[in-house]
């Protein structure tokens, strides 16, 4: 379950949007600042973003559905990211996802019922050596298998 916040006023997303216009190619500085604000990139956001700047709702839209550190809602308190990328897959990282995904009873980009961890797929985390790896908040973990896997999870409260 995603974390329950209020939503964030016009006022506040106007005044984000506001002081990155003056940025060449401000989008993605304008949904990185709101996501960092809010945790998420609302959507009431979309359409002052769209008319600040002169684009349509669509391409606004287009841009954080397109980019997977973009989110549509909160994150639980915690984001675990397991590693899909070639060498993980190899060792064993779509049967610890099956596996951890299972057991918490969610789907990707799901959010466990206590709102713990959410759940999101990375496309590399640079431990091609030391794979399958994972990602449990800002803390990178190689060599994950499901007990590994277990003892994160614990960690965060899952």
């Amino acid at each position: 379950m995603p974390q329950r916040l209020p939503a964030p006023t016009e006022s506040e997303i106007t005044a984000l949007i506001d002081r990155h216009l003056s940025l060449e190619g401000p989008l993605l500085p304008i949904l990185h600042a709101i996501q960092a604000r809010f945790g998420h990139v609302p959507a009431n956001a979309q359409p002052l973003i769209a008319a600040a700047l002169n684009i349509s709702k669509a391409e606004v839209h287009g841009v954080v559905s397109f980019y997977h550190d973009f989110r549509e809602v909160p994150a639980g308190r915690h984001v675990v990211k397991i590693c899909r990328a070639e060498a993980c897959q190899a060792m064993g990282a779509n049967a610890l996802a099956e596996d951890t995904l299972t057991e918490l009873g969610i789907a990707w980009h799901g959010t466990t019922a206590n709102g713990a961890v959410t759940v999101e797929p990375v496309y590399c985390l640079g431990l091609c050596a030391c794979a399958p790896a994972a990602m449990v908040d800002d803390r990178v973990v190689g060599r994950v298998d499901r007990a590994r896997m277990a003892s994160l999870l614990r960690e965060v409260g899952a």
